[in-house]
């Protein structure tokens, strides 16, 4: 499994996805200026980068199964 590129690439995306949503809500902890500039456009880039994730991690799973 660690000699597919594509887990490495589907490992990243995962994690992008964890600093996007960990941002979004240390911004909604602390509130402020910043969550109210910054909190719905984190939660479209989480959601934009979730699917992306998803997407990558069905390909490997296809690719691995031998599709």
């Amino acid at each position: 499994m660690r000699d597919d590129p594509l887990f490495y690439v589907v490992a990243v995306a995962c994690l992008a996805v964890v600093v996007i949503l960990m941002v979004g809500i240390g911004g909604f902890a602390k509130g402020g200026e910043f969550n109210r500039k910054h909190a719905n456009r984190l939660m479209r880039w989480r959601i934009i980068a979730q699917f992306i994730a998803v997407i990558l991690i069905l390909l490997f799973v296809w690719f691995r199964r031998g599709g």
